[in-house]
């Protein structure tokens, strides 16, 4: 193996101990190790008088000779460099970091870094780190530096130039709380996106940690400590992460529980005292945050014996304790009410004849009934509805059967409705109606629900009094869906049920009740049932017309009356036809007794005078066919007696 002088130097500098060289661009800066004979010429301290003459001169090495060829990059940079200049060194300077005037932002920068206090990056030889770019954004402490200093108004403005000082290192104090909290939350195993998103929102509770961490300077033992120990400790002591961690565990989302945090500033634990109570009345976890954050500023302060009194005369008064947890959420602000609040709202009720269980059913179907609206606005809604007529005993039943009465305006909603009701020619009386039978018609919006429905009868030829009649006649109408109930029963009786455009008016306006009927349960069933009589659609079309009640009746209960006709009373389909009426009297209590009257005094009669008459006028029906048939029989044999008599003299 042939010798290679050049590689046995190389291999004989490197074994001494390198020493550290640092060469430095704008941009990037490159560390690399140097022999410690080549690192004299880069001392400090290195000059013609402090080189010892007496020493031996260093062997010579090759012009061109790298040292290292581990980077590449970093050997060609060294090479350069040390062949750049052979002038003599400089005279000794001061350390760079001594001699060097940094401008004002580069100060601002710096102490930001210092307030944040976050670690600089690691480095090692070799490494090149980048200089992160200027923020275009200006920074809170660039405000802190003059920049005409020799103006003239600066000494005009000096307060609020102070002003703005305090200000802007309050914020500066403000980012640092929020950087502590987030570390905080790092280490309780939490995201970085929740605890910076959960930060963004607590600016309360980080004001409030902020203030206590700067307060604590005044103590002894906190004298010489900086202030993020200080914000550590507020934190810790709080246990904040701790309860973030359980009510996320019980379903409440970063809003609420910032929300909750901030109202409860430094009072945490009466947070996680409260939510343990509020599922003890089986409040589910996610309803916590908003029966904490809707119950008022003072639920905070509400000690538990006082909410189990409010918990324990609710249920005295009929609300199940099962029902509690459903009441409170959706009606958090009972909780905040004092106990004689509470009492006089259940009293309002209970007077109007309320019973127990009447009144638990309704604050169970409508629990901000008992806890939202103010007594003075309860008393108003009642004697508005009082001016329909409606005794006080029955406005308590009917805010028992509609709770959500309570919930309407009087200006929004009730007084626009009545204004209309009036226009249609609905009177004092029929509004009493249709509130008694369908009080949720006072509780819909005229302009979005009623006003189209009353629209849509008028295309179809309805007049305005027949729709009020109609109206108070089937009350549950208003609350039907135009399109998907309404508009498709006119359209399946003017196809399937063969009504005609001419009668549909008539039909509707006569039996609005066919409205309410399910087509494919009701409707078509019973068309389909004509049909298989033998009755044609166009024939049906005018048995409805005449009577629109037919469709509404069950098969089960045509189908004995039909039976009986035909093959009791030996009746024909024409009977039916022209009198379809018939399918609307009971088959035992009116049709067999008086078809038996009938037989028995051999008699016939239709069906439109044997059934549509009272008893009393039937019997008189029948009386008078009795007499008139013993005045023919009387007559005619009268006759025989003078037509015997006449061939006797003859």
């Amino acid at each position: 193996m042939l010798s290679c002088p050049h590689y046995h130097s190389s291999f004989h500098l490197h074994r001494n101990p390198p020493a550290a060289v640092t060469v430095t661009t704008a941009a990037f800066s490159i560390s690399a190790s140097l022999p410690r004979r080549h690192n004299a010429q880069f001392s400090n301290d290195s000059s013609p008088a402090a080189t010892n003459t007496n020493s031996p001169p260093p062997p010579p090495q090759p012009k061109d000779s790298i040292l290292r060829t581990q980077n590449a990059k970093t050997a060609s940079l060294l090479s350069r460099h040390l062949h750049h200049d052979s002038s003599p060194p400089a005279a000794p300077q001061l350390p760079e970091f001594q001699q060097q005037v940094f401008p004002p932002e580069e100060q601002v920068k710096r102490q930001e870094l210092s307030l944040v206090a976050t670690r600089r990056a690691p480095r090692f030889p070799g490494s090149i780190s980048f200089d992160s770019p200027t923020s275009s954004a200006a920074s809170p402490l660039q405000t802190l530096f003059v920049k005409d200093a020799g103006s003239a108004d600066d000494e005009d403005d000096g307060g609020g130039v102070e002003d703005e000082t305090i200000i802007k290192a309050v914020e500066i104090r403000r980012k640092v709380t929020a950087e502590i909290f987030q570390q905080a939350m790092k280490r309780g195993k939490f995201g970085l996106t929740y605890a910076s998103n959960l930060a963004a929102k607590l600016g309360d509770f980080l004001d409030f940690v902020m203030i206590e961490a700067a307060a604590m300077k005044k103590l002894r033992q906190f004298e010489g400590s900086s202030f993020n120990v200080r914000a550590k400790i507020v934190i810790e002591e709080l246990e904040v992460v701790s309860l973030i961690r359980w009510l996320k565990h019980n379903e409440l989302s970063y809003p609420k529980i910032a929300k909750l945090i901030n109202m409860a500033r430094g009072r945490l634990d009466t947070v996680k005292r409260l939510a343990v109570w509020l599922k003890t009345i089986h409040v589910k976890g996610e309803f916590l945050g908003p029966v904490l954050t809707k119950a008022g500023g003072n639920i905070l302060e509400r000690s538990i014996e006082e909410l189990d009194e409010i918990v324990e005369y609710l249920e005295s008064n009929g609300v199940k304790r099962d029902w509690m947890g459903y009441v409170m959420s959706r009606s958090p602000s009972l909780l905040s009410n004092t106990m004689e609040e509470v009492r006089a709202r259940v009293r309002f009720f209970l007077e109007m004849g309320m019973n127990e269980k009447d009144f638990g059913t309704m604050v169970f179907e409508y629990p901000r009934v008992l806890g939202y609206y103010s007594l003075e606005e309860m008393n108003q809604k009642a004697d508005y509805l009082k001016e329909f007529g409606i005794s006080h005993q029955d406005v308590g039943k009917l805010l028992a059967f509609r709770p959500q009465l309570m919930g309407c305006s009087i200006e929004e909603t009730w007084k626009p409705l009545v204004k209309y009701f009036y226009y249609l020619g609905i009177s004092r009386d029929g509004m009493r109606r249709m509130l008694m039978i369908k009080p949720m018609i006072f509780c819909v919006d005229v302009e979005k629900t009623i006003v189209p429905k009353v629209r849509f009868f008028h295309d179809i030829g309805i007049q305005d009094d027949a729709i009020g009649n109609m109206l108070v006649k089937f009350p549950p109408l208003l609350t039907y869906s135009l399109h998907k109930k309404i508009r498709a029963v006119v359209i399946f009786l003017m196809t399937r049920g063969g009504v005609s455009e001419r009668d549909i008016a008539k039909v509707i306006a006569s039996g609005p009740e066919l409205l309410g009927c399910s087509i494919v349960h009701k409707l078509d069933i019973n068309v389909k049932y004509f049909f298989s009589l033998g009755i044609r659609p166009h024939v049906l079309g005018e048995m409805v017309a005449d009577f629109p009640v037919l469709l509404r009746y069950n098969v089960e209960v045509l189908r004995p009356k039909y039976r009986y006709l035909r093959r009791t009373m030996v009746g024909s389909l024409q009977d039916v036809i022209e009198f379809p009426r018939f399918f609307s009297y009971s088959l035992e209590d009116r049709i067999m007794p008086r078809h038996k009257v009938l037989v028995e005094k051999q008699i016939n009669m239709k069906l439109r005078y044997m059934l549509a008459c009272s008893d009393e006028e039937f019997e008189r029906k029948v009386e008078a066919i009795l007499e008139k048939r013993r005045s023919l029989e009387a007559g005619r044999l009268d006759q025989k007696d003078e037509h015997i008599g006449s061939l006797q003299l003859s």
